[in-house]
């Protein structure tokens, strides 16, 4: 009998160890990521929706928190013999890519293909002026400069101001040599608040286009707005500004008959 009874033990134990076994085996099999995972379809990634806005970009990169748009009146391709220092390259490309809520941000271009190598351009801080694809790019925006002389490099670089058509840009005729000196003074002093704030106060107006003419050759456009006394460049003019302006304009416009 004794044999018997532990016989019997001997089962019942047997007979426990392999219910746990089967528990942890089930639990394995049930509770594990790694099992669940195995038997479960990837999620596939949602599509990108397209762009249906059509945008007309303006030519413009963004590099050093610097936005700069293409002068493409007043200047020419430029040779190797003028380019400065690397700074950077083109990141991503706007055109045919970004939509209408990308947010600008440094290695932005418009229409350079990505790697375009961005230069700075010998004889000119590259604050305001740079170089990509051989074409020059003039500073539009860089909250860092305090005044007109900080955004644009052209103390000592400028040959004379003109007056040209608001209708199709040609040439009307010149400010005399020390009005020109006179409004280079005046406006290189002037607060540079940035485009946004000149804009809310002329965009019902109609501007006086002004050409600033430098000594290499080069030059580019402001627009001047006479009842905000305002630039496009970003600033507001001082009282004596606005009469220059005016006054060199009217002198212009009837030496030209009109």
């Amino acid at each position: 009998m004794r044999w018997m009874k532990y016989l019997g033990k001997i089962s019942y134990l047997l007979l426990f160890i392999m219910l746990v076994a089967n528990c942890g085996t089930t639990d394995k099999e049930e509770g594990t990521p790694k099992s669940q995972a195995a038997g479960t379809e990837p999620v596939p990634k949602k599509a990108v929706e397209p762009c249906m806005a059509e945008i007309d970009w303006v030519d413009f990169l963004m590099i050093n928190n610097i936005k700069y748009y293409q002068n493409y009146d007043g200047t020419k391709a430029v040779t190797e013999e003028q380019l400065g220092d690397k700074l950077g390259e083109v990141s991503y490309m706007l055109n045919d890519h970004a939509c209408t809520d990308h947010v600008e941000k440094n290695g932005d271009a418009a229409f350079l293909p990505i790697g375009t190598v961005v230069y700075a351009l010998k004889g000119y801080k590259s604050e305001f002026r740079v170089v990509a694809n051989n074409k020059i790019y003039e500073v539009k925006d860089n909250l860092k400069a305090a005044t007109m002389g900080e955004l644009l490099d052209i103390e000592g670089k400028v040959e004379k101001i003109s007056l040209e058509s608001s209708e199709d840009g040609s040439p009307i005729g010149d400010f005399g040599k020390e009005a020109s000196t006179e409004f280079v003074h005046e406006l290189l002093n002037l607060e540079n608040v940035g485009f946004n704030a000149v804009y809310e106060k002329t965009k019902h107006e109609a501007g006086i286009f002004l050409r600033v003419h430098l000594h290499d050759g080069t030059s580019f456009r402001m627009v001047y707005y006479p009842k905000a006394n305002g630039f496009t460049a970003g600033a507001f003019g001082s009282e004596k500004l606005r009469m220059l302006i005016m006054s060199q304009r009217e002198q212009i416009k009837s030496a030209a008959g009109l």
